[in-house]
Order: structure tokens, then C-alpha cells, then sequence
């Protein structure tokens, strides 16, 4: 029986782009499948502010901040709380992928035309000790052009590998099943979709025209996670996070199925810790939505006030930007499954960014101009038109207004203006001091000593009721569904691993549906700006080896 090509990728989004690319570029001849139309081409990717986690790069020599991969690398492993057996390879994954971070990884992205803004970002602070959760300091580097600007150098190398006849893309094709001659995995069999028009991230049609089966001597699975599938999402719901939420809004387009991982079991591959999982928990409604239950996820600096569905200040250290997964256990636990930011005018224009590159024209068109207006703007227009359109927003002058518009969201009275007020009022006393016992307050003025968060991340302390910086504002927070941590288990060459431990021959994965490596290369929790990265890094080892298994 013939081989149709040396490889068979299955997902076109940034890991298998990566893997596709570097197997191209050795030679080998490739079948790209994925079960959307071109328009669609890049995934995910695509939509993402493009952060990316280096360590010790020059970007964060020139603010100052004092990085090495032994500092990263402690930081990886206070998040990742690595405990189950099936942690053997997420942890050999995450040492490489520190290595990467601090070493090769902005060279090799650089020579490629990607570029990045000056100022680092601090995500996920933590907020405990020393071998805690979160990153020490600032690692989150945005790339010149967020995540098109990403997709852009490997999507041109693939469609290199086009015109040489080296790569065939091959779009509207779902795969339903893998098979076996001889013991290897060598067929991928699938429905062929009618061709679609439907606009990026919106849904397509799954009307089908027929049927296809190819054979390669290799198959690569980088077909992504589960979160637009809300009903995988609540099987899949960790027990120690309690009873999933009634409402989830999406940060990712319906297609992210997760139903490749089922098949990929059928066919023997062992899926591990699927019961990680990240999602945010700053979602608000998108108020021009792309896709269904459409959510974008709000990035906040550290000032704003955070309160629990009934008025209550969540507890130390769930401030915002500083523990992700730490907050959802905690929202999770009150009985209900939304949150309040209350700010003021001041305070969202200094710190509100919103993720996704289409939130974000100014970083994603690469407008040096645009990045010094929004600076310049007392609320940037993005923001702007979330306070003016969003639903889940309420801009009022008097505290009194604004608790009747927070309950008048909900439909429900869980708010009184006295709870609200006192836990307002107690902050805005701690303001009058350098100095304080307020933890949040004490974080505001640490983050002013970081150039960057000065600059454009951290407002100055002042009083949020101080009617000077206001309106008033509060924002319902929603559980935004984003990343499966867990995935197909692999070796560190990206070859996917069978129940017994041994390679299940000839099929490889990458990216989300491996767990960005491993099948759980960050454990519980993630330092933020490795998501991308891992793509590409699995997805380059997975290319890579394939090439030499098949040479």
C-alpha cells in the first residue's frame, strides 16, 4: 500500500503550523488536515495577545529586572505543584522548556521577523512565598503584532513548503479515527465537510460531502483542547473546584472540540491529567461577539477592588493579576460563579487591557502612533467601548447608582450599598500612607517600583470613591473557558505514549493536545505567556522527530 505523504498533521493552528514548517523544511512531504475552512488557518493563535515567557531577555535587561533560568525555573515548579505519578514527563517538559525560554527561544523567533514591545508584562504574581505560585518578576513579552503577528513567520514557511509540493493543505477535513498496519498507526480516516464561508472563529457547517482515509508513515495530533466544548469542560471539571458553573462564557471558538483527544485514545494513545485545566476568571461578555457565548478576558492591573458576588473583598492574595486558579478555588466555594471589579475611571484607563489581538488593534496593526494615543487617551477605545456597550458594565457617579446598576446585571439583590461602602471606604483609609497593612495596597506600591507597571500598567494610589477619578465603575466578572492543561501524554521527541509507557508507533503530538508537552507540562497551574511558546516548542520537537522517523 502507497504512503499520500510522508506525515499527516492534524490541526492547523500554531503548533501544527510549527511542525508542519520544520518538517517541510527537512524534506518531507505533509498532508495538513483540519476541520475548518482556510480562513481559519492559525487556531487559537490567531486570536491571542501573543505573549510569550523568555527569561533573562534583553527586553527585561533594559527595565532592570534581574532574571536566570534557576529563578524560572523555581517559579515553574511553586506553580505547577507537580504530585502524580503521571508527572514523570511534564517535569523532563518543563525543565527543556525553561531551557528553551532562557536560551534559544527569542533568537530563534527573532531570526524568523518577530519582534516584541518594550515593556515586559507581569502576569501572575502570586503573592506567597518564595517557592509559591507565580512569576518573581516580569516575563510576559508581547509580540510586535500579538498572535497574527506570531501565526505570520510559520504560516509563510508552510506555504513555502506549498509551492515546493512538499506540503498539501487539505481543509474541511474532520478526522473520526486512526488505524493500525502492521502495529503502527498509519491511517487517518475522516468526513470531508462542505466548504464553508463562514468568517474566522465563527461556527461552520458540519454537513458532510463525503469521506476520505490517508496513509502516512507518521501522524502528528495537534488538533488543541476542549474549552468550546462546555460539556466536555464539565465532564472533565476537577472535584477539588467543586461543582462546575451554571454560566461559562468561551475564550475560544466552538471548533476547540477536544474530540481528536477521544480518538487518539481509541487508538491507544494514554490520556493524562485531564482533570487540569485553565480558565480565567476576568471573563466579560463580548459585546460584539464572533463566536457563541463569545468572551474576552479583562487584564488587569493591580488596583481595582475585588469583590465576591455579595459585596464581600475576596481574601489575600487574590488580587487581580496575581493568582488565576487560586481565585476560581475561591469563587467556586462562595455559591456563586460571579465576581465584581469596582474601580473608577482613573483606574481603567491606566490598567485595563483586554486579551486578543482583534482588542488590541493598535499592538496587532503595528502602529507605533496608535500605542502612544492609547497611552495618551483617558480610557483607550477598546476599553471605552466595553464601558459604553458591555453588558456586564455599570458607570455611575454615586456609589448608591452604581450598587442598583450592579444588581439590576445580575437580576438578583445580593448587593447592599452599607457592605459595599464599608469594604470601599476601609481601602481608600489604607491610601493615606506609603506605608499600610492592606496587602493589596502595599502590592500597588511594590508595582510602581517596576518601570513598566509605572509607566503603563499601575495607577497612582489614590481613593477609588475620590470623585475626582471618577465615574464609578464595576464590572461583573464571569468563568471564561480557556485551556486544557492536560493532555496526551509524550516523550520529550513528542512521540505519544501508550497506558504501558511505550511509544504507541508512529503517532506524535503537540501543542494543547499534549498538554503543551508531556500531557501536563505546567501541572496545576500556569505562569502565563506559555501557552503560545509551548505550541511552538512541542510542536518543533514534534516535527522534527517525525522528519528523522521518517527519513
Amino acid at each position: 500500500m502507497a504512503y499520500d505523504a510522508d506525515v499527516i498533521v492534524i490541526g492547523a493552528g500554531l503548533a501544527g503550523l510549527a511542525a508542519t514548517a520544520e518538517l517541510a523544511e527537512a524534506g518531507r512531504k505533509v498532508i495538513l488536515l483540519d476541520q475548518e475552512p482556510e480562513q481559519s488557518l492559525g487556531g487559537q493563535a490567531h486570536w491571542s495577545f501573543g505573549g510569550l515567557f523568555f527569561v533573562d531577555s534583553p527586553e527585561q535587561r533594559r527595565l532592570r529586572i534581574r532574571d536566570s533560568r534557576a529563578l524560572a525555573l523555581q517559579d515553574w515548579y511553586g506553580t505547577a505543584g507537580f504530585d502524580r505519578p503521571e508527572d514523570a514527563w511534564p517535569r523532563r517538559w518543563a525543565e527543556a522548556y525553561v531551557d528553551f525560554a532562557a536560551g534559544e527561544k527569542r533568537p530563534w523567533l527573532h531570526a524568523q521577523g518577530v519582534r516584541f514591545f518594550p515593556v515586559v508584562g507581569w502576569a501572575e504574581r502570586g503573592g506567597y512565598d518564595a517557592n509559591g505560585h507565580g512569576n518573581s518578576v516580569p516575563r510576559f513579552h508581547i509580540t510586535w503584532g500579538t498572535g497574527p503577528g506570531l501565526v505570520e513567520p510559520f504560516e509563510r514557511r508552510v506555504r513555502e513548503g506549498v509551492a515546493r509540493g512538499l506540503v498539501e493543505l487539505r481543509f474541511r477535513h474532520r478526522v473520526t479515527g486512526l488505524s493500525r498496519t502492521a502495529g503502527a498507526v498509519d491511517t487517518v480516516t475522516g468526513e470531508v465537510l462542505v466548504p464553508s464561508a463562514a468568517p474566522r472563529g465563527t461556527a461552520s457547517s458540519r454537513e458532510t460531502a463525503g469521506e476520505f482515509s490517508l496513509r502516512a508513515q507518521a501522524v502528528i495530533v495537534t488538533s488543541g483542547g476542549i474549552g468550546g466544548n462546555h460539556d466536555l469542560v464539565r465532564a472533565q471539571w476537577p472535584a477539588r473546584l467543586g461543582t462546575p458553573p451554571a454560566r461559562l462564557l468561551s475564550g475560544v471558538p466552538a471548533h476547540v472540540d477536544g474530540l481528536m483527544l477521544g480518538i487518539a485514545e481509541a487508538a491507544g494513545a494514554r490520556h493524562v491529567n485531564r482533570d487540569r485545566m485553565w480558565h480565567y476568571t476576568e471573563g466579560i461578555a463580548n459585546w460584539d461577539p464572533i463566536w457563541a457565548r463569545h468572551g474576552i478576558r479583562i487584564l488587569p492591573g493591580p488596583s481595582s477592588l475585588w469583590l465576591d458576588a455579595t459585596g464581600k473583598r475576596l481574601p489575600v492574595p487574590l488580587f487581580p493579576g496575581f493568582d488565576t486558579l487560586g481565585t476560581l478555588d475561591h469563587i467556586m466555594k462562595t455559591g456563586h460563579d460571579h465576581t465584581w471589579f469596582v474601580l473608577n475611571q482613573r483606574i481603567i484607563g491606566k490598567e485595563f487591557g483586554l486579551s486578543g489581538s482583534e482588542q488590541n488593534p493598535d499592538l496587532t496593526g503595528r502602529s507605533v502612533r496608535q500605542v502612544i494615543d492609547r497611552a495618551r487617551a483617558a480610557v483607550p477605545g477598546p476599553v471605552k467601548a466595553f464601558m459604553d456597550n458591555g453588558a456586564d458594565f455599570v458607570v455611575e457617579r454615586e456609589l448608591s447608582a452604581l450598587v442598583r446598576g450592579m444588581n439590576a446585571v445580575t437580576k438578583e439583590d445580593l448587593l447592599d450599598e452599607e457592605t459595599v461602602r464599608r469594604e470601599i471606604t476601609a481601602r481608600d483609609r489604607e491610601i493615606a500612607n506609603p506605608f499600610t497593612k492592606d496587602l493589596q495596597v502595599t502590592a500597588i506600591h511594590g508595582a510602581r517600583r517596576y518601570l513598566g507597571d509605572r509607566l503603563i500598567r499601575t495607577a497612582a494610589p489614590h481613593r477609588i470613591l475620590d470623585p475626582d477619578a471618577g465615574p464609578l465603575i464595576a464590572v461583573r466578572l464571569s468563568i471564561l473557558t480557556r485551556k486544557s492543561l492536560g493532555g496526551l501524554e509524550t516523550d520529550l521527541d513528542s512521540r505519544v505514549l501508550t497506558e504501558g509507557g511505550e511509544p504507541l508507533p508512529g503517532v506524535y503530538a503537540a501543542g494543547e493536545a499534549a498538554g503543551f508537552g508531556g500531557g501536563g507540562v505546567h501541572g496545576y497551574r500556569a505562569l502565563e505567556g506559555t501557552f503560545l511558546g509551548g505550541c511552538l516548542f512541542s510542536g518543533r520537537a514534534a516535527g522534527r522527530a517525525a522528519a528523522r522517523a521518517t527519513a
